[in-house]
């Protein structure tokens, strides 16, 4: 099948496809490479020899946590838990396998159940991964105990997008809806875009919805309109 260049999908005119779900490949296969996520990266190629039971990827939104963090679910079979008060399933989990916990500055969590859960992890020596935006030291940890059991944890950081990372996951993007898309459009978008991951998801799904509505191709004058859109969108919320 030729490459779709964004003519044709749209029976309407000017008006807005349905959105149909374009899933991001989340294998390992299918994850960008790059300096940025290097050492995230290899902590989860060396599972299960890591040299602590307990890993913390922190790093800012959009970085790639939850790629890696669903690369290594996949690898290890583990399973999502809490540490929320009263969730006593999740020390059930860390004594039967890996358990992974996702943004756990968001979701919160309690210090005596997090602190018993490392412990059964450490105990029935299975493995623990958290992703964060925040380095584990700016928790909120009244207890000492877990402040230590913290310290003791492998802590990878991932570092913002660099261009080229943003350059080529913008082109796989489009690529997973098999859209060929000009360097100079990829380019145009990476020196003008938020640093973010997450921000090029949404910025390929509105372009690809655009040109699908219109019937026309992915354009430089298309991508200046999006990220004229983002950022008005952006400032409105602003007090």
């Amino acid at each position: 099948m030729a490459p779709n260049n964004g003519k044709g999908r749209e029976r309407g005119t000017g008006q807005l496809p349905l959105e149909f779900a374009h899933r991001p490949n989340t294998t390992r296969d299918d994850l960008v490479v790059s300096d940025p996520l290097s050492a995230a990266i290899g902590i989860v190629d060396i599972w299960p020899e890591w040299v602590s039971p307990v890993v913390i990827l922190a790093g800012p939104t959009g970085a790639g946590k939850t790629h890696l963090a669903e690369i290594w679910k996949d690898k290890s079979g583990a399973v999502t838990v809490s540490a929320h008060t009263g969730d006593s399933s999740a020390l059930q989990s860390a004594s039967e396998g890996p358990v992974l916990i996702e943004d756990i500055d968001r979701e919160g969590f309690d210090d005596t159940l997090l602190f018993h859960l490392i412990n059964t992890v450490r105990q029935h020596e299975t493995a623990l991964m958290i992703t964060t935006r925040i380095w584990p030291a700016a928790w909120p940890v009244e207890l000492a105990d877990l402040r230590s059991r913290l310290k003791a944890a492998t802590i990878v950081e991932i570092g913002e997008p660099d261009d080229d990372l943003l350059a080529q996951v913008i082109e796989k993007l489009f690529a997973d809806r098999q859209i060929v898309v000009d360097p100079k459009v990829v380019l145009f978008l990476v020196h003008r875009m938020e640093r973010s991951l997450d921000a090029a998801q949404t910025i390929v799904e509105r372009m690809d919805r655009l040109a699908l509505a219109r019937r026309s191709k992915i354009s430089r004058s298309l991508a200046s309109e999006v990220l004229a859109e983002l950022e008005a969108g952006q400032n409105a919320d602003l007090p």
